[in-house]
């Protein structure tokens, strides 16, 4: 285990794959940990040394006993890479993670190659909609809102024929920080990064869900084409792709990473 430090947050990571591939930084969503890249890793290890790290407030990161936005989890992004002595690397971010890449694709291009941003949107709300999670949460519990999280994620049938597939993500969300939790919510309420997606510049590939209720293909599609040249690829899934179409996910992202 690997922990990079910046103010006062501990951050986890592994850096894993061969040393002289280029490096990919997985950017896990809300309310999970670097393992919800677990179905893609083999896949991706054979290509690329990937670089996967849990997000302030989950896994085995800390807390930040401040509020946050968009900047300061980019800025984590970017210590957890001089920790790990990378100094440029590809990105792949999903949700909340695809939102820390828009503000880094803007705000950093010089530390990345392309980026690959799935199941997310500039904006994602509406507000009282974190409000209302933030107070249940507040007030019963990261349990008493995981049934309703996972039935947003995931397609009802493929939800009621993969209990065994479900059950790693449903313990990633009830293992949580509620504190740390409730901090992201506010974080991706008070997020608004619309204006800044027609002056990123970078190879950019957009990634979608059919069926994803909480950031819809149609929002998927507006992120691409307010980027320029951004490319736009939707799968038939719901908010977490990478989990319900794991192969066809990693398949994307290494042919996106890869071309020439």
């Amino acid at each position: 285990m690997s922990t990079a430090t910046r103010d006062d947050l501990r951050l986890h990571y592994e850096l894993e794959g061969p040393a002289d591939a280029p490096v990919l930084v997985m950017s896990n969503s809300l309310g999970t940990t670097l393992a919800m890249w677990d179905p893609q890793l083999p896949a991706l290890l054979r290509h690329f040394r990937v670089l996967r790290y849990d997000t302030r407030g989950h896994g085995a990161s800390s807390a930040s006993a401040q509020p946050f936005g968009m900047a300061e989890l980019g800025a984590d992004v970017l210590a957890v890479m001089d920790h790990a002595g990378v100094q440029r690397a590809h990105f792949c971010g999903l949700s909340m993670g695809g939102m820390t890449g828009m503000w880094l694709a803007r705000h950093h291009p010089d530390r990345f190659g392309r980026f690959v941003l799935a199941n997310t949107a500039a904006l994602i709300g509406p507000a009282s909609g974190w409000n209302t999670r933030i107070e249940t949460v507040q007030r019963d519990g990261m349990a008493a809102i995981v049934d309703g999280v996972l039935a947003r994620w995931f397609t009802p049938g493929w939800l009621a024929s993969h209990p065994a597939r479900v059950a790693p993500v449903r313990e990633m969300l009830v293992q949580v920080n509620a504190s740390g939790y409730i901090a992201n919510c506010a974080a991706v309420r008070d997020a608004d990064l619309r204006a800044i997606l027609p002056a990123i510049d970078a190879e950019v590939l957009v990634i979608a869900g059919l069926q994803d209720a909480a950031t819809t293909a149609e929002q998927g599609r507006a992120v691409a084409d307010a980027i320029p040249g951004a490319e736009y690829l939707a799968l038939d899934a719901a908010h977490l792709s990478n989990w319900e179409l794991p192969a066809e996910f990693a398949d994307a992202v290494t042919s996106f990473l890869q071309r020439g």
